[in-house]
This record gives structure tokens, C-alpha cells and sequence, in this order.
């Protein structure tokens, strides 16, 4: 497979430009630093330190705390982190600022990789959840540099897939140092797969470690002071496409019994900005946009979130919350992070990225989960509108389920240490 595989990854390389390209179109970061997506990245980093890679805005979020611990417990040794997409990389950027190197992961072509590892020359690679890149995998291990996957999850479907690569990824799998698995199920999967029970600890989820920062707690008192807003908040954020129409026109039901009702409206990525700033203004809806830091009226009905970095602290200005990804087939996003402001949580039945956690705030009364139709998200969020003692009490749940489970970072922080100290 390992030979098969990287010659196709050469053939497809112009076809990957092309994406690049066409993607750049409504996100022009897409058209900048390609040298350091083949390994070029001389000066931008230092080495012999701690490698941390997070694909994108959701992995590199659940990576901070555990860089700023790494960074607290080991100051002597430089990190680089790296992404893949330049929303994650506006993320590192916004919330580490210089205190970590970060370019762009290099694709996973054996030259690439190599001179990447060459530059870096990194103590220790720690992927954060689920990236498996074979030719990475496989170059750490010939180098004998440790290679932890922390946080990592595997859904069933995705095992499946694997399983039909037979004993090659069986192969691969015996390469990773130590898979620190969110929970049982996930560890048993990767067990499947051929990883060595032995290199296989289950830490659980370093997301429900999660907490706001001194910058992020002052973000927030600044907006309650700012926005003044005393009426009912509902945000649905992280949406895709497919997901905002179903909630814009939920949210028009809505506002025939709670004409006060205010909106907040995330999508997940920013070139889908104007796109749904369009669908808003279609609707006839009152808006206003957080990137014009205007502060809502009595008017206003809809705030478009169409800022970076902001989703933690726009989570704490609402009563209820919706996590997208989810009225759609993308498997949802982290529920914990409106968890974590005692409000209650509405996720469509497509959570399967988040299957456990999610079944754990189902089984406390502290996530509702609704179909993929306009009438069952009007009736989910109208319930608790209507209810505003049910409504604190299924936010306390969650938040219950989100403190009861903390601890993973510690449990992982100890793994990681076992390898920086040999």
C-alpha cells in the first residue's frame, strides 16, 4: 500500500494546486505559503522541541490548553504547531501568538517529510485526534522519534474503511508510539486496526477540559456590557450548508411567539460568510454583522458571526444553543463548549464525531436531539423558550457532565512526559 499510495499522492499533486486555487476564491489565505506545504519552512521554526499538529479550527482549540501545560511544564523546549487550513492557522495565531512556531504541515510525500523532520528535528510528534498520515507515521518511527496520537478518536465508519486496507494499515498502526484514546470503543478500534495493546491509553477526552481564559472571560464581560442585551439569545453556530436555511426559517416560526428573540448565527467557515450574510438578508431579517463591532438594537433580530476565535465568548451571550454540523451528515461539533456556559444544547441526530460525549449529555437531560426539518428544531428550541426553569436546569446538566469528566489533560500530560524524559 505504502508505495501505491505515495505515487498516487505525486500523480494527484496538480490536481491538488488546482484545488488550492479554486478554494482561494472565496478564501484567498489558500493561495499563500505553498512552500510550507512541501516541507520549506528554514527560519519559521525552531528545532529539537515538540511538534503538535491540529488539522483545523476544532482540533487546534482542544490542542491549546495542552500546549500552554506543555509549554508551562517544559519551557526549555520550542513548539511548532501545525495545521492544515488557514482557519486553524489564524487560530494558533490568535491564540498562542508568537509564543509557538507554526507552519503548515507538509503533504505526506516521502521528500516533504523528510525535509521537514530535518528542519524540525522534533523530540516528540504529538497528533492531536484523528490525522494518520502514513508516510509521517512511517519516517518518525525509522527515526525513532516518538509518536503520540492524544485526544484520538476513531468512529466505527471509519474503522471500517480501514479494515478493508488488510495488513497494511495493521503495519502502520504497530508504528504509533502510544495512541491516547478519548475512550474504550475508540481504543478497541485502533486495537482492531493492529496497533499493539501495549502502545493503546485510554486517557478520555481533553475537550472536556476546556475553560475560558483571562482574555476570553474579559472578551465577554466586555460584550454583556457592550450588547446590553436583556431578551432571549439563541445562537446556532458552527453551521454548514444545508443548515442555515433550516434554521433561518426555524427562527422565523419562532419569532411569531417571541417577536424578542435575538440570533446569533456562526458558520463554520469563513468563506461561507457572505454566502449566508445573503441568505439573512433574503429572509428579510434585521441583522448586523460582529466584524462591523456594531452593537445590536432592539431591532436586531440576527448577529452574523463572521469573525475568528470569538465562538467561546459569543456562546456565553446566549440562553440556548444549537452545535451544526449535525442536521447534515458531517458527524456535528463540540457540544461541550456551550457546556461549559450552563446552556442548554440542541444538536441535530448526525453527532457521530462526537457519538460518546454526545450520548453522555443525552443520558444527563443535557443535550436535546432534534430531526433535520424545519418544524422538529422550531418545536425542540419553542419547548424551552417556553420553559425557562427546564431550560437552566438541562444547561446545568450539561455542565455537570462537562466538570464530572475533567482530568484527561493530566492523564495525557503524563504520557507525554514518559517519552521527554527518556
Amino acid at each position: 500500500m505504502s508505495i501505491l499510495y505515495t505515487i498516487l499522492l505525486y500523480l494527484i499533486q496538480p490536481f491538488v494546486w488546482i484545488r488550492l486555487l479554486w478554494r482561494s476564491r472565496k478564501a484567498p489565505d489558500y493561495r499563500k505559503r505553498w512552500l510550507e506545504r512541501y516541507g520549506f519552512c528554514k527560519n519559521k521554526v525552531k528545532s529539537g522541541g515538540i511538534l503538535a499538529h491540529a488539522v483545523s479550527v476544532g482540533e487546534t482549540l482542544a490542542a491549546i490548553p495542552l500546549i500552554k501545560a506543555l509549554q508551562n511544564q517544559y519551557p526549555q523546549l520550542p513548539i511548532t504547531v501545525t495545521t492544515m487550513t488557514p482557519t486553524g492557522s489564524k487560530q494558533v495565531k490568535s491564540l498562542l501568538k508568537d509564543s509557538v512556531g507554526h507552519v503548515y504541515l507538509p503533504y505526506d510525500l516521502p521528500c516533504a517529510i523528510h525535509r521537514f523532520l530535518k528542519t524540525v528535528q522534533p523530540k516528540l510528534v504529538i497528533i492531536m485526534e484523528t490525522e494518520l498520515w502514513p508516510n509521517l507515521i512511517s519516517q518518525c518511527h525509522n527515526k525513532k522519534i516518538p509518536l503520540i496520537i492524544a485526544n484520538a478518536r476513531l468512529s466505527e465508519r471509519s474503522a471500517k474503511r480501514y479494515h478493508k486496507l488488510g495488513k497494511a494499515i495493521s503495519k502502520l498502526f504497530a508504528k504509533i508510539s502510544t495512541v491516547a484514546a478519548q475512550n474504550k470503543q475508540d481504543g478497541d478500534r485502533f486495537i482492531s486496526l493492529g496497533l499493539p495493546a501495549d502502545h493503546l491509553v485510554v486517557t478520555g477526552s481533553i475537550k472536556f477540559d476546556i475553560e475560558l481564559t483571562a482574555k476570553q472571560q474579559q472578551n465577554l464581560a466586555q460584550l454583556k456590557q457592550q450588547w446590553q442585551l436583556h431578551r432571549p439569545v439563541l445562537i446556532a453556530a458552527s453551521t454548514h450548508s444545508g443548515e442555515d436555511e433550516i434554521i433561518l426559517s426555524a427562527f422565523q416560526q419562532l419569532l411569531k411567539n417571541h417577536g424578542n428573540l435575538l440570533l446569533i448565527l456562526v458558520p463554520r467557515h469563513p468563506e461561507r460568510f457572505k454566502t449566508v450574510e445573503k441568505l439573512i438578508a433574503d429572509n428579510g431579517l434585521n441583522y448586523i454583522t460582529r466584524s462591523s463591532k456594531q452593537n445590536p438594537t432592539d431591532q436586531t433580530q440576527v448577529i452574523l458571526g463572521d469573525t475568528m476565535g470569538e465562538l467561546l465568548e459569543l456562546y456565553g451571550m446566549a440562553n440556548i444553543a444549537f452545535v451544526g454540523g449535525s442536521l447534515i451528515e458531517h458527524g456535528g461539533h463540540n457540544p461541550l463548549e456551550p457546556a461549559l456556559h450552563h446552556i442548554p444544547i440542541i444538536s441535530g441526530k448526525h453527532f457521530f464525531n462526537f457519538k460518546v460525549i454526545g450520548e453522555q449529555l443525552i443520558d444527563a437531560n443535557g443535550m436535546l436531539v432534534c430531526n433535520s426539518d424545519i418544524d422538529s428544531l422550531y418545536l425542540t428550541i419553542n419547548s424551552l423558550l417556553n420553559d425557562k426553569n427546564r431550560c437552566q436546569q438541562i444547561g446545568e446538566n450539561a455542565y455537570q457532565v462537562l466538570k464530572s469528566n475533567q482530568g484527561a489533560l493530566h492523564r495525557l500530560l503524563t504520557v507525554i512526559h514518559h517519552y521527554l524524559e527518556e
